[in-house]
């Protein structure tokens, strides 16, 4: 049994961190990973469990809980109408290979290394966020042929590596290439089940040498249990706030926060 003195405060953190996570995602339409890996990093790291392989279980408790928000999320856009399921089918299968490359990869890579990864790639989305434009375009159809070979299994891969649902990656892809938004975000809310499945059965067979309570492999199920219950509560709590007022500025606002966070973890790897 876990050490009260321990479970408590980590409980009360990770309550916080789920509320702030789900409310996020429905104000916003982000997904919970990019907020959950670094909450989680620096939670796991404040209670002293900081290890060589603390980013893997961030990664791993993070891609599990966004299998369940996957489909819970997916179903709801199912029912109206606005998944591409053409884009889904033709995508998934390289989407699936670059996630389990992923965990393969991730599993082997000390926390320090995925930090950076992290970091890198955060600022990139922050930016994009904070400055980009819906009339940017890189063509009028999705790739495919070798770009959606090459394209799908990238997904996959770099998502893994930031323990998120693809969205951040799959969306901004989709936009680019004339898919209305409301759409690329719905069909993007299915890449986490081919992301999440594949990554958290690798994960938890992951072997961790220093891990908080209630960790199985590299994912934290007591995590998985609150963060979920949280999100559950809170998601459908910031999509009302979302109808009531313009989220763009908003949206900008955590572009330059989500590039603070990549710079502070950028800032651990290097000048630590």
């Amino acid at each position: 049994m876990p050490d009260m003195s321990v479970l408590l405060p980590l409980v009360a953190l990770l309550l916080a961190i789920g509320a702030f996570a789900g409310l996020l995602a429905g104000l916003l339409g982000v997904g919970g990973g990019i907020v959950l890996v670094p909450a989680f990093f620096y939670a796991f790291t404040a209670l002293g469990y900081d290890s060589p392989q603390l980013m893997q279980i961030c990664l791993g408790t993070s891609l599990a809980t966004i299998i369940v928000t996957s489909i819970r999320s997916v179903s709801s856009h199912h029912k109206k109408g606005a998944v591409e399921w053409d884009i889904l089918r033709g995508w998934g299968l390289g989407i699936v290979i670059g996630a389990i490359v992923g965990v393969l990869v991730a599993t082997q890579l000390r926390s320090v290394v995925l930090q950076a990864v992290f970091g890198g790639m955060g600022l990139c989305i922050g930016l994009y966020m904070a400055f980009g434009r819906a009339t940017w375009r890189l063509g009028d159809d999705m790739p495919k042929g070798a770009g959606r070979a090459a394209g799908a299994p990238t997904i996959g891969f770099l998502s893994v590596l930031m323990g998120i649902g693809g969205g951040n990656i799959g969306v901004p892809l989709m936009t680019l290439y004339g898919v209305p938004i409301h759409r690329a975000v719905a069909t993007a809310s299915g890449f986490g089940v081919l992301i999440g499945v594949p990554a958290v059965i690798g994960f938890l067979f992951a072997d961790i040498d220093v891990a908080p309570p209630l960790t199985v492999g590299a994912v934290n199920l007591g995590a998985f249990v609150i963060i979920i219950a949280m999100t559950l509560i809170t998601t459908p709590m910031g999509a009302a706030l979302a109808h009531r007022m313009d989220p763009k500025p908003l949206k900008k606002v955590f572009g330059f926060f989500l590039m603070f966070v990549a710079l502070n973890m950028l800032r651990k790897v290097f000048f630590a």
